[in-house]
Order: C-alpha cells, then structure tokens, then sequence
C-alpha cells in the first residue's frame, strides 16, 4: 500500500511476521571462510569466472554528479551526503521524480556478457537507502515511491537468465542516510540506532532479496560503520539464509568472507600471496566515480582495463568492472566504448583469463601471464620492436607456441638456460595485450627474480620488490594501489628502502630514471574518503637523498620537485651479467617523508 507522503516517509511500516527470527540477538557462531568445508564448491563458478560487471545506479543517477549547479567532488553516489540534502527534499527532489525510461536490462546484460562478463553486481541499495527492488518492508524504493513504478532488479534477474550471466547485490548493510529523523530507529546516530536498522529494516531486506531474486553474491560496504557484532550476525544470517550464497569480505572483515576485495580504484595489486588473499576481486572503475558522473571525464582508455584484467588474473584474481549507467536508464557512451573494445580483446583473448589460475613467472618486462593446467598465457603489453621476446624463468619443456590471433602459425622457440626466446612478426596483433599460448609438456614453474631485458624498459614497481625497514600498518607500507597511492607511503626512518631482485644475461648499459609522488605542491592533496578522492589542504613535507644501487654501483637523487608523479632522471650505470640487485636506499630525510615512491625504470642504451 501506498502511504501518504508524510507517513511513507517517517511512519513505522509493518515488519513481516517472520522478522522475529531474522532478529535472533544470538545468531550461529561465525568461522573464518578457510574453514569452512563448503566454500570450494561455493566459489567454483566465481573462480571459474575471472570478470564480471559492477553497477553503481540509483536515484542519485539523475543528476550526475552535480546538484544545483555545483559539481561533486568524490563519487557522485554520495551526492546526499557530500551537499548535506536532508531526506525530505532528497525524497521530493531525487527519489520521486526518478524515471529511467531508457532503461532495457536485456541491453545491459547482452553487454556485459559481450564483454567477457560472467556476472553482474548491482547496488540494490546504496547508502541513500532507497531499495531499488520492491521492497515490502519500507516504501522508500524505486517501485511503491518513484514515478518510475518498475523493479528493475526482477527484470535484470531475468534478462541474466537468459544470457547465463550470474547476478549479486551490493546491499549498504552498515550505512543508511534516509533514517534520520524517523521515529523507528532511536536517537543519536551510533550503535543502538545502527542496532535498530539491522533489525527492522537489512535483515527482512536481505531476505526478501535472497527469498524473491535468488542472487548467487552479496556485496557488503562499509563494514566499519557497524559495530563489529553486528556485522557478524548479518553474515551469519546470510549463511542461514542461503549456504551457497557468496560472501564478499566487506560484510564482517575479509578472513570471514569468500573473498577480499581490493581498496577501490585500483591501478596496482601486491603479491597477493597471504593465505586471506588467495580469493580476492578488484573493483576499478572506468572514470574515477561509481556512480554516473557526467561532469568526470577521467575516464581511462580500454587498453588499461585489460591490462589491469591481465595483471588481476596473473595473481589470481578477479576483476569486477563498474560503470555508472545514466539516470535515464542508459549506459553512458564512454563506458558502451570502453566495454565494447574490451569485448573485441575478449572475443580473441578471452581464454587467457577465464577458468585461469596464478602464473608460476615474475611480471616481466613486456607484461605478465596467466596459467591453465599445463598451458601459460604471455600477455604482451609492449612488443618487442626487434622481434625477440625473452621470457624470464620460464621452466618446463615447451610443446607448442602460437599467437591467440594466429593459431595456425607456430611461432620459433629457443631457449637459453633458465630463459626462453620466443621469434615474433614484426607487428603486434592486439596494442593493449597480445596474448601468446605456450603449450608445455607438464604444468611449468618460474624463477623468481626479474630479468632485465636489453631491448625494452624495465619497469620495477615497488608493488613487486621488497620492501626494507620494519612495515606498520599505519606508518611504512605499500600504498593502497589506487591512482594516488600507487606507491610506498611512511618512508621516515633511514631504514626505509625497497629491493628488487634481477638479473642480466648480458653486460647492458642503462638509463636509470626514478618515478614518485610528493603531493602537496600547491598546499593541497588528494585525499582518499569513503566517498571517493578529494582535494584538502595538505601538511605533508618531503625531501631529503636517497641512492639508487643497481649491482655494485650507486646514483644519488635529491627530491626537491614536488607533485604527482615526478619523474627523476639519476644517470646511467653500465651492469654485467649475472645477479643484479637493484635498491633504493635512504641518504637524508628533511621532510616527514622522503617520498612516496613508485618505481625505477632501466631502459637500455
């Protein structure tokens, strides 16, 4: 039934009768996902996967990042929260007039799974609160109170289906800004009204989504918004509810879900090799908000999102890929271009990625691989000009070796000790990563040191060395792999260095140039908020000397350029061959930090 506005909007709505169960304040244990017996066959189709689609769409969708002609800084999903719009006019303004009469969920999910996509997961409730699926517990949703009167979720469900494409929901289970001011949950905003909400409105929403649209992945957010009590009674009652749903690990912390997934926006991952990081999804999105901003043309280019896919596969993960569709109901023609390309990669490539697992190799030089059973994926990201591509530690003895564009042609292998060399045409089937099929007798192994190669850079990222000095999870550590934080972060002790183990099969002279971020130039700084990135006034310093040791020798760099992204040329060092230790090492620290630093580069003379 629908109530009249004021009552809809702050009444107390009946609660169906068998919430009294759902509520049980003594709900079963939880255990850590490793031990639990089911969870292999649960994640078998999510491994199999590899890459799905992320949407962020919701009333919020309208106004694209924008309210009242001023642009929202940070992801527009958090437009009520970032402009301070209190629920009422939020209700009048957002929730009412939304009408997404473009909206074709048969387009949508032919899209993704022309993609590559296996799964799609849609948020069907954001932090604003509204449900966007028919909700009997609180009219405040998409179906009983907006002029549009559908329930999208029922027609994704279907559309899914059809194409064979499995559907999850992301469910704001810690955050919900529509409940101030309403007389069913208790004053002041903190554990007992957090309490209430979980009571009287996520767990029968939960349970209408799971009983209703039977969705194969729960997306949690937000998880410290919750006390940690809570947050294990909602797993737990997920669990009751429907054994062989997926878990994300942003319910109730990542050892208890199915799964970790990555800080958002990601650009770079790390080893990734802790037991709770066997399982894990990366979330990037296409411009740098989740939901649709219009006024956001950062989007990055098809090239970077199959690289990322590449490089999530090669340690094992999975890439879930947003995009933020129009408040008409539209997928904006930014995200249609960027899918689209990914989707001709896929059509040749998509083999490489689907049903893989880790690659035994180090990343190398001109990119990285996937493994499945005993064949291995090069996937080339920068085409050796001379033809050559030198694959680093490769052990094992190769059958075949052929390009996924050309499997009729075998291409020439020779190899030379721990390193294979593999002939190539002179021009790269695929820019963005082409994908070349070594088929061995048996599953091959790596070494674990990086080669140099002398006829393309050599990229060493500090999210694949070693770094130096007692880590902190506070103080020195990686960075969080984000754009602004692709990086290591808290270097302020002498201490502090970052190690990459290498090594050179022939004496090579380099160029050695050193890449690092020291933000704040201008006083200010990107700052990372749960409602995305934004620009503060920054107190942080940096300076000082540092040396960078490739072998025996050293070059010493000062940072006195401040920015994002500053790129410091040492000099050149001319290495034998053998073991070649590289190393960023502290000199003098003048400011807070030294730098944040993410990468050396040698590129041969």
């Amino acid at each position: 039934m629908r109530l009249p506005l004021i009552v809809a909007a702050l009444a107390l709505l009946p609660i169906s009768s068998g919430f009294a169960q759902a509520s049980d304040p003594t709900p079963p244990l939880i255990t850590p996902s490793a031990q639990d017996p089911n969870k292999d066959a649960r994640l078998a189709w999510w491994r199999e996967a590899k890459f799905g689609m992320f949407i962020h769409w919701g009333v919020y969708s309208s106004f694209g990042g924008e309210w009242k002609g001023q642009k929202v800084e940070g992801y527009a999903e958090h437009l009520q929260r970032i402009m301070k719009i209190k629920r009422e006019e939020y209700l009048e303004t957002a929730v009412k007039p939304f009408n997404p009469t473009e909206f074709n969920a048969d387009e949508w999910v032919k899209t993704a799974s022309e993609a590559g996509m296996r799964y799609i997961v849609i948020t069907s409730m954001h932090h604003d609160g509204v449900a966007m699926f028919d909700s009997k517990v609180d009219d405040y949703n998409v179906v009983k109170t907006s002029k549009f009167g559908r329930d999208p979720l029922k027609e994704l469900k279907a559309a899914c289906d059809k194409y064979g494409v499995k559907l999850g929901f992301y469910y704001s289970h810690a955050q919900d800004w529509s409940v101030s001011g309403d007389p069913r949950y208790p004053e002041p905003n903190g554990p007992e009204r957090r309490k209430a909400v979980v009571e009287k409105k996520v767990f029968p929403q939960i349970k209408e989504l799971i009983q209703n649209y039977h969705p194969a992945l729960f997306w949690g957010d937000t998880p410290h918004h919750n006390p940690k009590e809570l947050n294990e009674q909602i797993l737990a009652y997920l669990r009751k509810e429907d054994p062989n749903l997926i878990i994300n690990g942003r319910v109730a912390g990542a050892i208890y879900g199915d799964y970790l997934s990555t800080p958002d926006r990601p650009f770079e991952f790390g080893p990734m090799d802790k037991p709770e990081e066997k399982d894990w999804e990366a979330i990037p999105t296409t411009n740098e908000s989740y939901g649709y901003h219009k006024l956001d043309k950062s989007h990055k280019s098809p090239a970077h999102f199959i690289q990322l896919l590449a490089k999530a596969a090669a340690k094992g993960g999975n890439l879930l890929l947003n995009i933020g569709p129009m408040g008409d109901g539209k997928m904006a023609p930014e995200d249609l271009t960027i899918l689209h390309e990914i989707g001709k990669w896929w059509s040749v490539n998509g083999e490489s990625v689907r049903g893989t697992t880790r690659t035994p190799l180090m990343r190398q030089a001109w990119g990285d691989s996937t493994l499945k059973g005993k064949n291995l994926y090069l996937h080339v990201f920068e085409w050796p000009k001379d033809g050559k591509l030198v694959v680093g530690g490769l052990k094992g003895e190769i059958e075949k070796v052929v390009l996924l564009a050309d499997r009729e042609k075998e291409l020439a292998v020779k190899r030379n000790g721990l390193d294979v060399e593999v002939q190539l045409p002179q021009v790269a089937p695929d820019q963005a990563d082409s994908v070349i099929l070594v088929q061995c007798k048996a599953a091959p192994e790596g070494d674990a040191a990086f080669l140099l190669q002398n006829n393309m850079p050599n990229h060493l990222s500090v999210f694949f060395g070693e770094l130096l000095g007692t880590t902190k999870k506070d103080g020195w550590r990686l960075g969080r792999g984000q754009s602004i934080s692709a990086n290591v972060t808290g270097w302020s002790q002498k201490e502090c260095g970052v190690k990459w183990s290498t090594r050179l099969k022939a004496k090579t002279t380099f160029d050695v140039v050193v890449r690092y971020d020291a933000p704040g130039a201008d006083g200010k700084a990107k700052v990372e908020t749960d409602g995305g990135a934004v620009t503060k006034k920054s107190e942080d310093t940096f300076g000082g000397t540092f040396f960078v040791q490739v072998g025996d020798q050293k070059l010493k760099g000062e940072i006195i350029q401040r920015g994002d992204g500053v790129e410091l040329n040492l000099g050149s060092v001319t290495v034998e061959s053998g073991d070649v230790p590289v190393q960023v090492l502290t000199d003098t620290i003048t400011g807070k930090e030294l730098m944040r630093l993410q990468s050396v580069t040698l590129t041969p003379r």
